[in-house]
């Protein structure tokens, strides 16, 4: 197009030259002042040929200069973008027994997400995720009480997988983080960011369960050691080729605020893991240690252990999982966690000293045509096991249990659609909160 705007230019005065008519008189006098002037020779018209041509040349060339500062202005060649859109359906009878301020009606929301993953040497990788959404609806009083709560953000209950914990309709950085290799070897790498949070630097999966509402049931239960939160962090993994996987990393808040990290005052979480993974199965083992009221458990766990987390608390997460050699039978792949955390520090009547659940997840993939999948997760919340002095723990009179069944199938290869049913029983802190909910979840991916 710029080409052709030049070509259009330079033929605009000749077609107007073209266009108008042949005056002969004035030739002829033209002729007769140029005789009385100077006289025409060959160099005449050489040289007016030759300005022509440095005028065209000079076109050319800042057509040339546009086209570079075009290039320059467009995504290197090492970097992609993907994206995907969430929206979800729910309802949920009972809700307002788990939190007064929540709501049994119908209620939708969506999450979007572009994901830039850019590499520099070709084994490197920058990446920065961006994102915006609706599900985080809460409305507060002056004093800070929370007054009304949407269906999609209530930790254990029902927090969809989905949730986006951002600014409403914000969009913004929500993850960013670069890999790269530790030295010659591809064995071992190195991950660091402002904003990053310890799964992501695992040594490796740790479970194949595919949660269709449930977040607290993400990484074989998001409980006493693998809880979420974004903060700055720094890590290590090591991956053999005989399946043998080891990683250690360290998230902490303090870089973002005036204490500092890695001071008396930063809140921190380190994990290491030691994992064993083949085609058909995995286990692992992973510490966890957290300083500072760093709660991230709270994605499953009942309120009693939620409270407690006053001081520094050491976790301790066992995975496994195994699968068929064929998908599509009725043979389930299955995935199973139970962690155990201990509250340094606690004191008082009915503090917790230390808490215990457990996960198990049933998945049947391309049962009824490729790529669909049937989930059935349940399990346990973190529940006290232990109190500091001895007394009876205020979560003692209650079973909590929390359970999901999901379908998950593709409309095309861009929309998969996954209808839930869920629900729990005496599920964070009393023997009447019983909930079942049905949502709708479909992904978008481009």
């Amino acid at each position: 197009m710029l080409v052709a705007g030049a070509s259009l230019s330079l033929l605009a005065p000749v077609a107007a030259q073209a266009s108008d008519v042949v005056n002969l008189e004035e030739m002829n006098s033209y002729a007769r002042s140029r005789s009385k002037s100077s006289r025409l020779d060959s160099k005449t018209f050489i040289n007016e040929v030759s300005e022509d041509i440095a005028n065209l040349k000079g076109r050319v060339d800042g057509l040339e200069v546009k086209q570079n500062e075009f290039e320059a202005g467009s995504f290197s060649d090492t970097t992609t973008l993907s994206g995907s859109a969430v929206f979800a359906a729910t309802a949920i009878d009972g809700a307002t027994k788990v939190n007064a301020a929540a709501s049994e009606s119908l209620q939708t929301m969506y999450t979007y997400t572009m994901d830039l993953n850019t590499s520099f040497t070709g084994d490197d990788n920058l990446y920065v995720r961006l994102r915006t959404g609706n599900g985080k609806v809460e409305t507060k009083d002056a004093n800070d009480n929370v007054t009304s709560k949407g269906s999609f953000y209530e930790k254990t209950a029902f927090y969809h997988t989905d949730t986006y914990s951002g600014g409403l309709d914000a969009l913004a950085v929500d993850k960013i983080w670069y890999t790269t290799p530790i030295g010659t070897s591809e064995k071992w790498t190195a991950t660091f960011g402002p904003k990053i949070e310890n799964y992501y630097m695992y040594a490796a999966p740790v479970s194949i369960y595919r949660p269709g509402f449930h977040k607290a049931f993400k990484l074989g239960s998001l409980s006493g050691a693998f809880g979420a939160s974004t903060k700055q962090g720094v890590g290590v993994k090591y991956v053999g080729d005989n399946g043998f996987a080891v990683s250690s990393n360290i998230v902490s808040e303090g870089g973002a605020t005036t204490d500092g990290l890695f001071t008396k005052e930063d809140g921190s979480k380190w994990d290491t893991m030691v994992a064993y993974t083949k085609d058909q199965y995995h286990v692992s083992l992973t510490l966890s240690q957290q300083d500072k009221d760093w709660s991230s458990f709270s994605y499953y766990a009942t309120d009693a252990v939620k409270a407690d987390p006053l001081s520094d608390a050491t976790a301790y997460a066992a995975r496994a999982y195994w699968r068929p050699q064929e998908s599509g039978t009725a043979t389930p792949e299955i995935s199973v966690g139970y962690d155990v955390i201990s509250f340094d520090g606690n004191s008082g009547a009915n503090k917790v000293k230390d808490a215990s659940s457990y996960f198990v997840g049933l998945g049947w993939p391309d049962m009824f045509q490729d790529s669909d999948y049937i989930g059935l997760g349940f399990g346990q919340p973190l529940k006290t096991t232990e109190t500091v002095n001895g007394d009876a723990a205020t979560d003692d009179a209650i079973s909590p249990f929390l359970w999901e069944l999901t379908y998950s199938f593709k409309v095309n290869d861009s929309v998969t659609m996954i209808p839930t049913v869920f629900g729990g029983t005496d599920i964070q802190s009393s023997t009447d909160q019983d909930i079942f909910g049905a949502a709708l979840t479909t992904k978008f991916k481009f």
